[in-house]
C-alpha cells in the first residue's frame, strides 16, 4: 500500500525533472532513465515511455526523430507550455518546501 501511494506522489515529480532536463537541453529516453535512476527514482522503460508520449500529446514537450547510428532516437525539447507548467510547478513546490521543511 505504502509503496503504491509513494509511487503515485513520485510520478509528479518525475514529470518536473523531465520538463526542468529538457528545457536545460534535448533528452532521450535512456539517458533520462539513468538521471532518474541517480536521483533515486525506480522507474522502468515501460513507465517512462508513456510519460513522455503523453507529455508531447499534452504539449508539454516536442519531439525529433534523428538517426543516430542506423536508429532512430527519439529527442525531447521542453515547449512554451512545458515551461508555463514547469515554472508553476516550481512555485508550487517552493511553497511546500517551505511548509514542510
Amino acid at each position: 500500500m505504502e509503496h503504491k501511494v509513494l509511487r503515485k506522489l513520485f510520478l509528479g515529480f518525475i514529470h518536473i525533472h523531465i520538463l526542468h532536463h529538457a528545457k536545460e537541453e534535448q533528452i532521450y529516453g535512456s539517458w533520462m532513465l539513468e538521471e532518474l535512476h541517480e536521483h533515486g527514482y525506480d522507474i522502468s522503460a515501460g513507465t517512462l515511455y508513456p510519460i513522455l508520449h503523453n507529455m508531447e500529446k499534452d504539449k508539454l514537450l516536442s519531439r525529433e526523430n534523428v538517426n543516430v547510428s542506423g536508429k532512430i532516437r527519439k529527442y525531447y525539447r521542453i515547449t512554451d507550455r512545458g515551461e508555463t507548467v514547469l515554472q508553476e510547478a516550481r512555485a508550487k513546490a517552493y511553497e511546500l518546501f517551505k511548509e514542510i521543511k
